[in-house]
């Protein structure tokens, strides 16, 4: 156990503390900027069992803050390349990679493995989800969240304690909020949060110290401020989930949605000719595209460069993420513009698709 000597020389912790963190098992919602420090600082404390669930791929993008990963990850799934990099970090560890999307139709068989689940997702039906999945397994849950220079800690669901509803009741509009593909993200920022996280899981673990349940924890880079907002627990909320369990999974992921967007897949794309592809992201944005041609029009300027777009083309709309694509494909809908989808993936992923298939539509050869 030499390797767990400086966590076993604390009185507080001692061989018996590092037997608990040995037999705990942890589930990790997302292996991206949170879950990245998280799975880290958990795999060399030596939890015994680590769950990854993550269906996305790795993008150069991603190394900025995702500090796990190197250039020999990129194209490969997330929850499949953490595992394997973990491993090295202590192949005495047994690491569950699920390389698929968490549903209402998986989460509650995949919740009941595990004693803590962990969420480093960036999207807020997802955050529901994991929530309302922990109140109906009765799991606790460590939750963190980031936004530009900012971010949030807290333990929902633990002994008797509030859950995430209790502070967030309802989702926000669908595509109201956006994720740091859309407006950037310091790079350190999730790995103080992650390992915030990280550490309470493992207070969780060692019954020590005080655990961020009923509390919200936030950290501003800038300012190097710090404030804890009181979360009091709603009965009447968590009891309404726990009422619905038996429906949970007949739910779909896309909560709160108000307008169903066209959206299509970049592999549905190609079959075809006569596309036009939008780019609405800033000018300065990357990756760009260069295999095809791309008309570019930020999201901000699209109604004044309307005569840009071809009413004879499809318009495959981009962006880095897939939300101003939404949102894009909404206004030139209301402007009565025709055959325009989103692109249910990023930018990268074209030059991803071009890269693997060595595809170029016939009409730019």
């Amino acid at each position: 156990m030499s390797r767990y000597n400086r966590h076993i020389i604390l009185s507080e912790i001692g061989q018996e503390g590092q037997d608990k963190i040995s037999n705990a098992k942890v589930l990790v919602i997302g292996a991206g900027g949170l879950g990245c420090p998280i799975l880290q600082y958990l795999t060399a404390a030596g939890v015994g069992t680590i769950g990854i669930i993550d269906f996305d791929v790795v993008e150069l993008s991603n190394l900025q803050r995702q500090v796990l990963f190197g250039a020999s990850s990129l194209g490969k799934n997330k929850a499949l390349a953490a595992k394997a990099r973990l491993q090295d970090l202590n192949d005495a560890i047994s690491f569950n990679a699920y390389p698929e999307p968490l549903t209402y139709q998986n989460a509650l068989e995949i919740f009941q493995q595990y004693d803590i689940i962990v969420d480093g997702s960036d999207n807020f039906e997802t955050r529901y989800l994991v929530n309302d999945a922990c109140i109906i397994k009765n799991k606790p849950l460590v939750f963190g969240a980031i936004y530009k220079f900012e971010g949030q800690v807290a333990v929902f669901n633990y002994e008797n304690g509030p859950s995430y509803r209790c502070l967030f009741p309802t989702p926000p509009q669908n595509d109201a909020v956006p994720n740091c593909s859309d407006i950037g993200v310091l790079g350190v920022l999730p790995g103080i949060i992650g390992s915030m996280q990280a550490n309470e899981v493992l207070k969780l673990i060692l019954g020590l110290g005080d655990v961020l349940s009923g509390k919200l924890f936030c950290y501003n880079a800038l300012k190097s401020q710090t404030s804890t907002l009181k979360v009091t627990r709603n009965s009447a909320i968590i009891q309404s989930v726990l009422k619905d369990k038996d429906s949970f999974k007949e739910q779909q992921i896309n909560i709160n949605c108000q307008n169903e967007t066209q959206s299509i897949s970049i592999s549905a794309v190609f079959p075809e000719d006569s596309i036009q592809f939008i780019d609405v992201r800033e000018v300065h944005e990357q990756p760009k595209i260069t295999d095809v041609e791309v008309t570019s029009i930020p999201l901000s300027r699209l109604e004044t460069f309307l005569d840009q777009i071809d009413s004879s083309k499809k318009k495959l709309i981009f962006c880095q993420s897939g939300i101003r694509s939404k949102k894009a494909v909404e206004l030139l809908k209301n402007l009565n513009i025709a055959n325009c989808f989103s692109l249910l993936e990023g930018a990268s992923e074209i030059n991803n698709y071009l890269k693997e298939h060595n595809k170029i539509p016939s009409d730019e050869r």
